[in-house]
């Protein structure tokens, strides 16, 4: 009586589960716009998926990193300035004579440095950052295409799921009802108790599968808001498309090595592959080009001012005073007079120093390399080494994308098959079921064979269920390597 108290408690606790899940299943799609199309979720994820994100600013660095290397053509150009004031002992910087009193300064210096010839290394450089630029923009293109893919996936998921509940549900009303009808026929001693315990048993184990199925559906949920970057906390809830609608024939047309050229035109990782290779025999121009000498041009000025600089600005005769020389006037030795001076003296402006003191230079240099430790040798060197890896690289991705696409091709393949098989399967299956039924209930067939009979049924129209979307997923890997749009 205890067991039959807790199986009916049990199966009460179901149907008001199952009512609150029904409610709750409203109330989402009420709360959003619409259920999600797999094209809408989609476009969701390409804007919204963190990894692409990422490798958004991986490319705006690369176009960052070419836009440097095309300005670096231009000319460098400083202007160095400098103001204070000296102390003690110092070189005055208007006669570069020695001076023991204090004075202020000021400097002004420019340069400009022009390489006129470099044996094309800027060149081969923004070269270099251009391929490396599109082999970021290459790679950003195929991790959009495999976000598609993923999102695809839990898509197809989420409708397996939704349907595997559905069918639990059923089962477990099926569970219920052949419960109630064997408690029926145990009362009135047509069976034994023994079925009614396997039947309870029964309804245990299918709420056990319902519960998990509904646990399935809520974690493919949580994958799918996963991959999109969605609030993990906001309603979600997808369209299910009618997938028998698929045209299963195309794959019989379609040739595993067509697809595989297909896919080499347009797969973004093996267009980065083939440019990084080519941006790797860029650098070793690069590093060719420091064996040379390099041309450049460069021009200077300066202009300084100094307190020290004094100009004359009036001067008065006041007399005059011997200076010790003498001479012979007339037979007689009359001194040399010299005048004096009563004058007036100002620093000489600071328009007129920097003007008078302006000076410019001109200048061709030839960098002639002759030794630096084999630096440059070994940079070609690991250039030479780099291109290898890039090309066994290109080679490997290459092989891996045939190889990826003659397995998705034969798997397709056999999904198709197996899809037939366990659609027939499920279709005998449930016959078989309704006899199984019906002889129950005439009393030609104990509750064993019928849970057995039930179960296979169970089991045949999951599996039916799980290869039919396992097909429209490997169909639509097929898609993926033609470059077709992924939809449903």
């Amino acid at each position: 009586m205890f067991l039959l108290f807790n199986l009916d408690l049990h199966i009460d606790m179901f149907k008001r589960i199952s009512l609150l899940i029904l409610l709750f299943t409203a109330t989402l799609a009420n709360a959003q716009d619409g259920p999600w199309t797999l094209q809408k979720t989609i476009q969701y994820a390409l804007e919204n998926n963190i990894d692409i994100k990422q490798n958004v600013l991986n490319e705006r660095l690369a176009a960052l990193q070419l836009q440097q290397s095309k300005l670096s053509q231009l000319p460098n150009a400083s202007i160095n300035t400098d103001v204070g004031r000296s102390y003690g002992r110092s070189v005055d910087p208007t006669t570069n004579l020695f001076i023991n009193q204090g004075y202020s300064f000021f400097g002004l210096n420019g340069n400009v440095d022009v390489l006129l010839f470099g044996w094309f290394q800027k060149r081969s450089t923004i070269a270099q950052n251009n391929l490396l630029n599109k082999a970021a923009t290459a790679d950003l293109d195929q991790l959009k295409d495999d976000v598609s893919l993923n999102v695809a996936t839990a898509f197809l998921r989420i409708l397996m799921t939704k349907e595997q509940i559905t069918i639990q549900e059923g089962q477990l009303l099926y569970s219920n009802k052949q419960k109630d009808q064997t408690k029926s026929f145990v009362e009135s001693g047509r069976s034994p108790d023994l079925d009614l315990a396997q039947m309870e048993a029964q309804v245990a184990t299918d709420s056990s599968a319902y519960y998990t199925a509904i646990a399935n559906y809520q974690q493919a949920i949580l994958d799918m808001k996963a991959i999109m970057n969605f609030d993990i906390a906001a309603p979600f809830d997808v369209i299910a498309p009618q997938v028998e609608d698929l045209p299963l024939n195309e794959i019989s047309s379609v040739n595993p090595e067509d697809v595989y050229l297909s896919a080499q035109n347009h797969f973004g990782s093996v267009k980065s592959s083939q440019l990084k290779l080519d941006a790797a025999k860029k650098g070793l121009d690069v590093n060719k080009g420091a064996l040379y000498p390099q041309l450049s041009a460069t021009g200077q000025f300066g202009t300084n001012y100094a307190s020290t600089l004094k100009e004359l600005t009036s001067a008065n005769i006041t007399g005059s005073q011997p200076n010790g020389d003498f001479i012979s006037v007339n037979n007689q030795v009359v001194p040399v007079l010299t005048p004096t001076y009563d004058y007036l003296t100002r620093t000489t402006p600071f328009g007129s120093q920097f003007s008078n003191n302006f000076r410019h230079t001109y200048a061709l240099t030839l960098s002639v390399p002759l030794f630096n430790g084999w630096n440059t040798r070994t940079a070609i060197s690991r250039s030479k080494i780099d291109i290898a890896s890039k090309n066994y690289a290109l080679e490997s991705t290459k092989l891996k994308l045939k190889q990826d696409v003659y397995k998705a091709y034969y798997d397709a393949k056999v999904s198709v098959q197996k899809y037939y098989a366990s659609k027939k399967a499920d279709e005998a299956s449930e016959r078989a079921y309704n006899y199984a039924q019906q002889r129950y209930e005439l009393g030609l067939m104990n509750a064993v064979e019928l849970l057995t009979t039930q179960n296979n049924s169970l089991k045949a129209k999951s599996e039916a269920l799980s290869a039919k979307y396992d097909m429209v997923f490997k169909l639509k890997v097929i898609d993926y390597y033609l470059g077709k749009e992924i939809k449903l």
